[in-house]
């Protein structure tokens, strides 16, 4: 028998008088904790109060498990899915103190979540997890992009479980301010690029109303149309009141969203779109969140053309943040060519796994 035990931890309502809120932030603690060993970078930290509002999305349900040891909470798990997507796939992660490795409390959580996973009927199981560069054989997923260092601690830990690997990430880093000649030429040439079938609009915080309905068609392509190898993520619907609601949520700790869009001039819609996420504290790096142009309008440096002015907002109305962070499937070569010309540089790389259940 384990010397450990897994307990579920509620989530709370918020982050003052809720008395769930201390196990809680601890667990965002070790997620912090682990994330910072692995990519060696306080960058991919994250406040509680962000972490809550992501969670809390009624449309993605999730579960949060920990394990305690020496009187304190060492090890966190979690089991996420889609309302809308009976039996289909689940996300499960877990995370462990690097002090308290090889105890066996990765496996406890493990077993623990696979087995919610299983009695949901759930078809597989996905998991995202940070692999630190390593000597020796690599892994390759079968996209033919990227490597992970096969003896690493995580890699063997997956592999054993019947884990494959199907996609590495690349989390990158643009390093803050910009030079605004160089920002003003570079937006300057994007536009002339464009040309005159395309108007760019900008906002901060939640979506203006009448663009709403194409924002919601724009994230559900968003789920469908970003590279994803053989993870079979399921298709995430959204509608304008999601957006709404999903907004408002996602601000009230004090984040402010910074949005930029392409609407096409010919009939008015909103082909691209790419958003920021600034939080509150003014040391915290910005969060570069979802970037799509449509399959059907690429081809006229739309992309770059978006990163670039949203950059300039971000500059212009946030001054003194210390980075970008962001990432990407390694083999979305075009979003990675983009980025690469705006100044991201490599800053770790992640595994997406899948487990057939």
């Amino acid at each position: 028998m384990s010397a450990f035990t897994v307990e579920e931890l509620p989530l709370p309502r918020d982050l003052v008088d809720d008395p769930a809120a201390a196990d809680f932030i601890a667990s965002v603690e070790v997620r912090n904790a682990v994330e910072e060993h692995g990519y060696g970078t306080p960058d991919v930290r994250v406040a509680p109060e962000r972490l809550l509002a992501s969670w809390s999305d009624p449309h993605s349900p999730h579960r949060l498990f920990g394990v305690r040891a020496d009187g304190r909470l060492v090890a966190r798990g979690m089991y996420e899915h889609l309302l809308d997507d009976e039996g289909g796939a689940c996300w499960v992660d877990v995370r462990v103190l690097p002090d308290y490795r090889g105890r066996g409390i990765g496996t406890l959580l493990a077993d623990h979540l696979e087995a919610l996973a299983r009695a949901a009927g759930r078809s597989h199981a996905i998991v995202y997890i940070v692999s630190p560069d390593g000597p020796g054989e690599r892994l390759h997923p079968p996209t033919g992009s990227g490597s992970l260092p096969a003896e690493n601690p995580e890699v063997r830990f997956l592999r054993k479980r019947g884990y494959s690997l199907e996609q590495v990430v690349r989390a990158s880093r643009l390093p803050l301010p910009l030079d605004a000649a160089e920002l003003d030429h570079r937006l300057a040439d994007a536009r002339r690029r464009t040309g005159d079938a395309y108007r760019v609009r900008s906002w901060s915080g939640v979506t203006p109303e009448p663009f709403r309905d194409d924002m919601a068609a724009l994230l559900t392509r968003m789920s469908t149309d970003a590279p994803q190898g053989a993870l079979d993520e399921p298709e995430d619907v959204w509608t304008a009141e999601r957006v709404a609601e999903h907004e408002e949520r996602s601000t009230a700790d004090g984040t402010v969203l910074l949005t930029t869009v392409v609407e096409h001039v010919a009939d008015g819609r909103l082909v691209g779109f790419t958003q920021l996420g600034v939080p509150a504290e003014a040391s915290a790096p910005a969060d570069q969140l979802d970037t799509l142009v449509l399959g059907e309008h690429r081809g006229h440096a739309l992309g770059m053309l978006l990163k670039l002015e949203n950059l300039a907002v971000l500059q212009a109305s946030h001054p003194g943040r210390p980075s970008v962070t962001t990432w990407n499937a390694d083999e979305n070569r075009h979003m990675l060519a983009v980025n690469e010309a705006l100044g991201f540089v490599p800053m770790g790389y992640e595994g997406a796994w899948k487990l057939e259940l």
